[in-house]
């Protein structure tokens, strides 16, 4: 019985990886068949089928097709050139998708910054995009005001919606503009596939965003493989509650509905009260994820139309193992497809036959052709281990390890665009991997294969860590907190809270007579984004350093936030009462019960 249950999984995973294969051949660096050269062959084919439902709207393949177009003319009637960067600075949105796509026409790369930024964050990421022109609407209007004075450059603000001061109407501006495809061959001239479409913001590992470059070849390359790995059909509808300036929602779920002349029923942001109406209603048969999304759901009380839907299939990243198996049960979702991938990386993997908790697989028959390995590694030093010929040294089964991935520059599949930044492009290149002269990508992410090829995920290197689906840079966070009044030292981390997944923020602080707990919970909720709040704090009168004048981490994970451990003061930002309020046993018991909604 369990080599039956071997072979079928084994069929599976080659099922499933030979469709991959189908979609994702190589593309050659200077193909000129660009990423919206794929959504208007499918344009072409599904002219009159949905293709995103939004807010009660839909949008044919034809009408989204249209208004990609006004945006390409728009552009060209305001100078933009090929080469240049235009920010889109919006919420998931019907438009959103028809924006970046339109500009892809006309040669113009689109910076997809993160709508929840402001402050600091979001000046530097307008400033990284070298953009002139940013697009937005009412909703996020506001923040972009508040940075003004921060930008180096004048950018233009377009807005849709409400318009008021110097902000330029976009949505009357697009009404004069052609609905027709711009020439191709004017239009774009000599872009090829190596050319950038879209810069993507990654927090990385210490600082503020990266901006990863996203050329053609790898946009198709994700919205190609998820056609694939997802078996995608005309007849799904694919439910999308992830923002769109983000890789996983914004390519590959977009790309498993759109080229293969399905639907995406859009929403602006998850919500548990409102998935199950959703997707029964809108007869949806496939959701994408992120590991929360999935606990959010269990978490849940039951819906009476948990059960009744037509899903085939859930896909995404970030699935604990705990989490799976209870979904599938509880649900009846007929297949989990679990992913791993890094919006600049160049190491993908899929889960193909369903293994719970793994996030992908290597098998040894294929391991020539897959270009991930992992590497033993210094935890202490966070570099990997060198042997005496200054080789790295390959981990075996059950040993934990840095993903690598071979970097070949001729190979869409397998290259590495790097950052805006080419410093911290040259910080993620590994040379003298197996032999003089090789580079490798870093990952950044700790795991282990077992003797299957199975790949599990432990932990990411370093500093970043992950909440609420955001990379959080404590690098960043620091930097904002530093500011407040009365803070002399800040030193941020991530601990674990029970129940929930990734890890919540905590600062420990040294501050002097200047501070104040009701102003400091101000400057942290003007100056960071919601996911990069810290939730608890701790004063300390001195923060301990290594010798190297770096500050430590691992003592003040490992107390977390635990009154029991931690005899300095401790404090929750409580969401009730707005306010910091102290840690005591009896609270630290609340909120491991999951008394809070973090």
């Amino acid at each position: 019985m369990k080599l039956r249950a071997r072979i079928v999984r084994e069929l599976r995973y080659l099922k499933g990886l030979s469709r991959t294969l189908r979609w994702v051949k190589p593309i050659a660096p200077d193909s000129k068949d660009l990423i919206c050269d794929d959504l208007e062959a499918s344009v072409d084919r599904h002219k009159d089928s949905p293709a995103i439902t939004f807010e009660g709207k839909t949008l044919t393949y034809g009408e989204m097709d249209a208004l990609a177009n006004r945006y390409a003319h728009w552009a060209k009637e305001q100078g933009i050139t090929r080469g240049e960067t235009v920010a889109l600075f919006m919420p998931n949105r019907a438009d959103y998708l028809p924006i970046w796509y339109g500009l892809t026409k006309v040669g113009v790369a689109t910076a997809l910054i993160n709508n929840n930024l402001t402050g600091a964050a979001l000046a530097h990421c307008l400033n990284l995009s070298g953009a002139l022109h940013c697009l937005v609407d009412a909703e996020t209007s506001p923040a972009f005001e508040d940075v003004r004075d921060q930008l180096t450059r004048h950018v233009a603000q377009w807005t849709l919606g409400p318009v008021i001061g110097d902000r330029r109407d976009l949505t009357t501006a697009l009404k004069s503009c052609s609905t027709l495809r711009p020439d191709r061959l004017t239009a774009r001239g000599e872009l090829r596939g190596r050319d950038t479409a879209l810069w993507i913001y990654t927090s990385g590992t210490t600082g503020l965003p990266k901006a990863a470059r996203i050329n053609h070849m790898r946009a198709q390359l994700y919205m190609r493989g998820f056609a694939g790995s997802t078996g995608a059909e005309a007849t799904d509808r694919i439910y999308q509650v992830l923002p769109l300036y983000h890789a996983t929602g914004g390519l590959c779920a977009m790309g498993a509905g759109l080229l293969t002349g399905g639907s995406i029923v859009l929403r602006k942001k998850f919500s548990t009260t409102h998935f199950w109406r959703d997707v029964h209603e809108e007869k949806c048969t496939m959701f994408v994820y992120i590991g929360e999304l999935c606990r959010y759901l269990i978490n849940a009380p039951p819906d009476p139309l948990e059960r009744d839907h037509n899903l085939r299939l859930a896909f995404g990243n970030g699935l604990r193992a705990e989490v799976w198996q209870e979904m599938v049960d509880r649900f009846n979702i007929p297949q989990v497809l679990e992913f791993y991938g890094a919006t600049e990386g160049n190491v993908s993997m899929f889960n193909f036959d369903g293994h719970v908790g793994a996030i992908g697989r290597v098998p040894k028959y294929l391991k020539s052709r897959i270009n991930a390995r992992l590497v033993q590694f210094d935890i202490d030093k966070e570099a990997p281990i060198r042997d005496a010929n200054g080789f790295c040294i390959e981990c075996g089964p059950g040993q934990i390890g840095e993903c690598i991935g071979k970097i070949d520059a001729g190979d869409a599949r397998t290259n590495f665009t790097g950052y805006a930044d080419k410093a911290a492009t040259e910080k993620k290149v590994l040379h003298d991997v197996f032999t003089k002269g090789d580079a490798w990508f870093r990952t950044g992410d700790l795991m282990r294969q077992d003797a299957e090829g199975y790949f599990y995920f432990i932990d990411r290197i370093g500093d970043t860590f992950r909440w609420k689906g955001e990379n959080v840079s404590t690098g960043e966070v620091s930097d904002q907190v530093s500011e407040a009044a009365g803070v002399l030292e800040a030193n941020v981390y991530g601990v674990q809270v029970p129940g929930q997944d990734g890890r919540a923020g905590m600062v420990s602080l040294t501050v002097d007579d200047h501070f104040k707990l009701a102003d400091f919970y101000r400057h942290v909720e003007k100056e960071l984004p919601a996911y990069a709040q810290p939730l608890f704090l701790r004063l300390q009168r001195q923060i301990e350093t290594t010798g190297t004048f770096k500050y430590r981490k691992v003592d003040l994970v490992a107390d977390g936030f635990d009154p029991g451990k931690v005899r300095d003061p401790l404090y929750f930002r409580n969401p009730v009462k707005k306010a910091w309020t102290k840690i005591t046993k009896p609270a630290f018991a609340k909120i491991c019960e999951g008394a809070f909604r973090l």
